[in-house]
């Protein structure tokens, strides 16, 4: 028997079981078995919880292994079916009453219903010895209520941490310190502004950055020696079931010179401000402006040095975002135009992503932009255009970078479906044969997209080389 480890998150690995390796007898050549315990171990920890624990029969030599290996226990993994809560958490607190310390990762997600009301058992759990020395935890329950002071009894070892569903009061957070944490996730919590900073302040190598649907705070001001990504999404402005509630309005990245990816600025009137970030080079996604039905405005506002753009409109094409390479922008009518004065405000961009919702404008070139308009001024080598159909202001947008991009390399274009008439006959209205890049390649594909919102499950997606892009 061999196993491989393919690619994955930071949280995550998968494990591929392939073919035992055959012997000159013919016989299969069980290698792996002679390893000693600690690299065995290692591979049961990234196992997902089920398999880890069916490596107990694979052979004699495994069945002790699981017990004392780093415990991974994902209840999401190991939820029935069917069945009463009450025998759900007996099974968990059985696996954690027989396994030894130390852990790696305990997770409790929000959505596990067999747990509901049931967080004195979590917080039983939480206090086992067999989570000792956990390194990574994902604990969200199912009601606004204050926060254990056991859940961070490991504060000292943990290197990844998502919680969610409670309050984060100020006594418990301002005691708190991360040693090795590099990536933190609050997701459907309260928490006040001077907490938020505290915690952010007690991370000292935090790397990754994830705040989902918070409120309690109006600002986030970054200052951090080592963050390289932030996301922000659904953390107010503007939602009704939390008028009573402090929402955020205003992000100000004050100092975070490692910082390379900003995301998501689709919250609704935020107003964001970049003052030093020397290494940002993923920005998105950037939102076309937007008014409710009483006329407010809740698009996104971003000051970038002395660049100010209200939705997709730039008060002042001063060059300022010299450093960033990739940037997704979402817009309720395709606009050749805006994107071409977003172009200007960031001269260096190689990829960009459009996402649109109608078709709008017919998109014609015009004159208005002869800067941006000349190709050396064109430096995209990546083109993603999301919900393409084919109609004419879809046409005359991509046109344009398909005849002006002297060093467009790829221009993907995501379809519903892939038939090869209609393939055929967009590359005719395209004009492919006129490309100004002659190795250029355009495809059109069904299983990638731009991220949504919902495709952001956990603060390690910010971790992803490009996290704008996904494949079903």
């Amino acid at each position: 028997m061999e196993i491989e480890m393919e690619g994955g998150g930071p949280s995550s690995k998968r494990i591929r079981s392939v073919s035992p390796a055959v012997g000159e007898d013919g016989e299969g050549e069980d290698r792996i078995s002679a390893l000693p315990d600690d690299p065995l171990h290692q591979i049961i920890s990234l196992l997902p919880t089920k398999d880890g624990a069916r490596t107990r029969i694979l052979a004699s030599r495994w069945r002790h292994l699981w017990r004392s290996a780093p415990l991974n226990l994902d209840c999401n993994d190991l939820a029935p079916k069917r069945g009463f809560s009450g025998e759900f958490a007996g099974f968990v607190s059985g696996i954690l009453s027989s396994h030894l310390p130390p852990a790696r990762r305990l997770c409790v997600p929000r959505h596990t219903l067999y747990l509901r009301g049931r967080d004195a058992t979590v917080d039983a759990w939480i206090r086992s010895p067999a989570l000792d020395n956990l390194q990574e935890l994902d604990l969200s329950y199912t009601g606004d209520h204050p926060l254990s002071a056991s859940t961070f009894r490991f504060s000292a070892t943990l290197r990844v941490v998502t919680i969610g569903g409670c309050d984060l009061s100020d006594s418990t957070v301002q005691a708190l310190h991360f040693p090795l944490l590099k990536q933190l996730g609050i997701e459907y919590v309260s928490i006040t502004e001077c907490s938020l900073h505290s915690m952010i302040a007690s991370c000292p190598v935090l790397e990754c950055l994830f705040i989902r649907h918070a409120v309690g705070f109006r600002c986030i001001r970054i200052n951090s020696p080592s963050l390289k990504s932030i996301g922000i999404l659904d953390c107010g402005t503007y939602r009704p079931r939390w008028m009573d509630q402090i929402q955020l309005k205003e992000v100000i990245i004050e100092s975070a010179p490692c910082l390379e990816k900003l995301l998501d600025l689709s919250n609704y009137g935020l107003h964001a401000s970049v003052v030093f970030a020397p290494k940002l080079e993923i920005l998105g996604f950037l939102s076309e402006m937007l008014r409710d039905l009483k006329g407010v405005n809740l698009s996104t506002r971003l000051v970038f040095g002395s660049t100010v753009t209200q939705g997709l409109g730039a008060d002042n094409l001063a060059m300022v975002g010299r450093t960033v390479k990739i940037l997704g922008v979402n817009m309720k009518y395709l606009s050749l135009d805006r994107v071409i004065e977003l172009m200007g405000c960031f001269p260096c961009l190689q990829k960009l992503y459009v996402r649109w919702y109608e078709a709008g404008e017919k998109n014609l070139s015009r004159c208005e932009h002869p800067r941006i308009i000349r190709c050396s001024d064109i430096r995209l080598k990546t083109v993603v255009v999301a919900y393409y159909q084919g109609y004419t202001s879809e046409v005359n947008f991509a046109t344009f970078f398909v005849l002006n991009a002297k060093v467009l390399e790829l221009m993907m274009f995501q379809v519903t479906s892939t038939n090869d008439e209609f393939i055929a006959n967009q590359k005719k209205k395209l004009q492919l044969e006129r490309r100004a890049s002659r190795g250029a390649q355009f495809h059109f594909i069904a299983d990638t997209y731009l991220r949504e919102v919902f495709d952001f499950n956990h603060v390690g997606d910010l971790d992803l080389a490009d996290p704008l892009i996904c494949r079903r």
